[in-house]
């Protein structure tokens, strides 16, 4: 069960249910690996729809490691989310919802 007052949001990957959530470091590290130019420009990245599977990765593998899950993007990449390629991207979508919701939106 997922936690939305710590920004953790659902997925089911491999046939499991899995909490996501990214913390500053995760957040920090995306920053620089998808070259976006601070918090606002990595949303903006994934709301304007100007992103790839590879970010896609990137973003549900950092999630992923946030809610305990040990799992590398190369590992992430090979996996099987429910719903699909596109199963994965609503997945990513609920992510940033649930880690940029306004303050007392979550709790």
């Amino acid at each position: 069960m997922v936690n939305a007052a710590r920004g953790e949001a659902e997925v089911v990957v491999e046939g499991e249910r899995r909490a996501m959530r990214l913390t500053l470091g995760a957040l920090a590290e995306l920053e620089g690996r998808l070259d976006a130019k601070g918090l606002a420009g990595l949303v903006a990245r994934f709301e304007g729809g100007d992103f790839g599977a590879g970010d896609l990765v990137a973003l549900l593998g950092a999630g992923l490691r946030g809610g305990g899950l040990a799992v590398s993007d190369e590992q992430v990449a090979r996996m099987s989310f429910e719903g699909g390629a596109g199963g994965a991207a609503r997945a990513a979508a609920r992510l940033l919802a649930a880690t940029f919701a306004p303050l007392g939106e979550n709790g």
